[in-house]
């Protein structure tokens, strides 16, 4: 029975991004992106109240996946489905769209007065922190679907390996265990880190949808738990919001702390509550659920493009420049993404499986 809240939760969770990634032109911590206008603590504050457990939980919800594909698919024909969903929308946005979007942070960063084709040179030889704000090569928002390949990989090797193994069944694993599986977040948030995206701890929130959250009684008692641990969830994460962006004082252990019990709890809770409020079917969720990838795929792209644009129209005005950029990218990516889901040729490019009207 397919489990449609999964579905539901992921393209709601993908709708985040459009506010998320517009923010980040107003970062107070003068983080590098391609357009960047003076720092805002309420802007701010959107980035920070998502961002410890927004990406987790698509990891885990992407395990929870596997759980059921591997059900019906052989681990070579799994392998063969992630190079198609994974590796070619890869490619495709990394030499089709990127260049796109560094150019234009080159033109407000550095005033470049080379041409867009010119640009690509720049693009493919230019290497540094690789985050593309100095118009230099990126994976930009698509080191989500390489992470996401890398971490299919190997973890399917380990479910391979543990399905050899003479392992018993054990018994149901008890809602406190479950809760204490956050613990290693803290020492896995540090490891095969690059530009703070741990593979190491995405891995881990694979795997724990693979083998914890696929399993139907675990997912019963998180749906049980869904207020307490929402309450607790959301403490934290205005906790977090409150020290990281508007404290005038450094409390960086706390607001560690903050960001990790955010991080686990919210992801528990959002899992509980979709559960509960987000398992059905209908012709809008389904349809939102196929534009989904798509959505991911086209959405940097116009913010980038619009922020650029009407900065040259209104300069910094920045509600104009917010509500703006956000009417108009929501429109464009899902203009995109509707002729994208139509178009075989796109539908190949984009990782997204075409249904014949």
């Amino acid at each position: 029975m397919r489990k449609y809240y999964i579905d539901n939760l992921r393209w709601l969770i993908l709708l985040v991004l459009i506010p998320y990634h517009i923010a980040q032109a107003w970062n107070t911590w003068n983080e590098p992106n391609y357009i960047f206008f003076e720092g805002n603590r309420l802007i701010s504050s959107i980035i920070v109240f998502f961002s410890p457990y927004f990406m987790p939980l698509l990891f885990l919800l992407a395990g929870i996946g596997t759980r059921y594909a591997l059900k019906k698919r052989t681990g070579r024909e799994y392998l063969a489905e992630r190079v198609k969903r994974l590796v070619i929308p890869l490619l495709f946005g990394t030499i089709v769209l990127m260049p796109v979007m560094t150019y234009i942070a080159d033109l407000f960063h550095n005033s470049y007065s080379g041409g867009f084709i010119r640009h690509y040179v720049v693009f493919f030889t230019k290497f540094t922190d690789l985050i593309g704000a100095d118009g230099g090569f990126s994976f930009g928002q698509f080191w989500f679907i390489l992470y996401l390949f890398i971490i299919s990989v190997v973890s399917l090797g380990i479910i391979t390996l543990f399905k050899k193994l003479p392992l018993k069944r054990e018994k149901p694993i008890p809602f406190l265990l479950v809760i204490l599986l956050g613990l290693p977040l803290p020492l896995l948030n540090g490891l095969l880190s690059i530009g703070g995206k741990s593979l190491a701890e995405f891995t881990y929130f694979f795997l724990l949808g693979y083998y914890v959250f696929s399993d139907d009684g675990i997912i019963e008692k998180t749906e049980k738990s869904r207020w307490i641990l929402l309450a607790i969830g959301l403490t934290a994460t205005i906790l977090s919001v409150y020290l990281f962006i508007w404290s005038d004082k450094d409390y960086n252990v706390l607001n560690t702390i903050a960001s990790f019990v955010s991080k686990w709890f919210m992801v528990l809770a959002l899992i509980g509550l979709a559960k509960r409020y987000l398992n059905f079917s209908g012709k809008v969720s389904g349809h939102m659920s196929r534009l989904s990838f798509p959505f991911y795929i086209w959405h940097f792209i116009w913010v980038v493009t619009f922020q650029y644009l009407l900065y040259l129209l209104v300069g910094n005005n920045t509600l104009i420049l917010f509500v703006g950029t956000l009417l108009l990218s929501f429109a464009a990516t899902f203009i995109c993404s509707e002729i994208t889901v139509r178009v075989p040729f796109l539908c190949f490019l984009t990782g997204t499986k075409y249904t014949k009207r």
